[in-house]
């Protein structure tokens, strides 16, 4: 017994590793049983040769291929629908004009002409030409009028009368045109009147103050751009003064100076709408050695002083046939000096600003293609302008002065 228990500690260790080992070895064989056993299962799964392979599944040769589908070919190509050829612009313009009489002018020179025979100093003769125009017209004119006298020492009045003051005016005017060059007109009026002052029961007849002018237009005519003409005008004193006459008996037939006047004017044609403008400015000379009595006091000179003159207006074409035209103008005098005699001694008098406004329609009939008659109408809108003014205008061709 003694002997067992002094055994060597390494055969209990070998005792150990054997059994170890045996347990393992009958281990694995376990377990490769196992897996065997398993891998049986398996075999009973459908494989993937018991399902639906994809050449059971329709392939694209059964779908319709784009050779079934209309191609591009079966589509109308542009080579089949009509193709208008450009056309040539210059061949567009030849074709519009034989369409037009022979003897009609274009819609934007009708309604020029037209325009031009009613504002004249827009208008212009060719070189060598010449026309004649009479002019025909009527103006009415009524105010108040204030007769006061006052005793010699001015302590009182002597006489207070209001009076109504109402003068008839038939102008009756002949004007001459010839171009001097393309663009240089000269132009000659030469006016007659006859006014009556129904009021006072005076009555008077004879020339008026006859005017030279020159109209020039320096930049040619380009389509699309204004038209600007110059105009110049010198105003005689032909006709019977205000200032010489006795104003208890008889009426004036002129204004009693001479005037130098200069301006601009401007169109532009928007068929069927031409837009026009002008200004001037005037001035008159001084009149001296006069002797006119007027109350107590004797007017020895007077000076007119300038005028400022605008206008503006438009004309519209209704048809070939008919245009309508309206127009503002407005003038304004300014610096005139009067000065009068008497027992104390001279003395002269600034005058106040006259302002003078008119508002004129015109309506245009064409009665040939050469021939334009104008009827026209206007309104007085300040004081030192007539009420009424009517006119009619006509070119004189009867008489072989017109070669437009």
């Amino acid at each position: 017994m003694r002997s067992w228990g002094k055994t060597p500690h390494f055969l209990v260790a070998l005792n150990c590793v054997y059994f170890s080992v045996a347990y393992a070895e009958e281990a694995s064989s376990t377990i490769e049983a196992s897996i065997a056993s398993e891998a049986s299962i398996a075999s009973e799964v459908p494989v993937a040769s018991e399902v639906p392979v994809a050449s059971e599944v329709p392939v694209a040769s059964e779908v319709p291929v784009a050779s079934e589908v209309p191609v591009a070919s079966e589509v109308p190509v542009a080579s089949e629908v009509p193709v208008a050829p450009a056309e040539n612009p210059a061949d567009a313009r030849a074709r519009d004009a034989l369409k037009q009489k022979s003897t009609d002018a274009s819609s934007e020179k009708d309604l020029e002409k037209v325009f031009q025979s009613v504002e004249k100093s827009y208008s212009l003769s060719k070189k060598g030409q010449y026309s004649m125009n009479y002019d025909l017209g009527y103006s009415f004119y009524r105010d108040k009028q204030i007769d006061i006298a006052l005793e010699e020492n001015g302590s009182s009045i002597q006489r207070l009368r209001i009076t109504d003051d109402s003068q008839h005016s038939f102008t009756n005017t002949f004007d001459v045109s010839y171009g001097l060059k393309d663009n240089l007109t000269m132009n000659f009026s030469l006016p007659l009147l006859y006014k009556i002052d129904s009021a006072g029961g005076k009555e008077a007849i004879g020339l008026g103050d006859v005017s030279v002018g020159l109209r020039w237009q320096p930049i040619p005519l380009k389509r699309g751009l204004p038209t600007t003409t110059f105009y110049s005008s010198l105003s005689t004193a032909t006709g019977d003064s205000p200032y010489e006459i006795n104003s208890a008996k008889d009426l004036a037939t002129g204004k009693g100076y001479y005037s130098l006047s200069a301006g601009l004017s401007m169109s532009k044609v928007t068929d069927p709408i031409v837009l026009f403008g002008s200004a001037g400015l005037s001035f008159g000379n001084s009149m001296g050695g006069l002797n006119q009595a007027q109350g107590s006091r004797i007017l020895t000179s007077f000076s007119p002083g300038q005028t400022l003159s605008t206008s503006f207006g438009f004309a519209y074409s209704l048809n070939y046939d008919v245009s309508m035209s309206a127009s503002y103008q407005q003038s304004i005098s300014t610096n005139a000096r009067y000065t009068f005699q008497d027992n104390t001694g001279s003395t002269t008098f600034n005058a106040a600003t006259q302002l003078s406004s008119v508002l004129n329609y015109t309506l245009s009939l064409r009665t040939s293609p050469t021939r334009v008659v104008n009827v026209s109408v206007g309104f007085g809108l300040s004081e030192d302008t007539p009420d009424v003014n009517l006119g009619l205008s006509m070119p004189l061709e009867f008489l072989g002065l017109a070669k437009e």
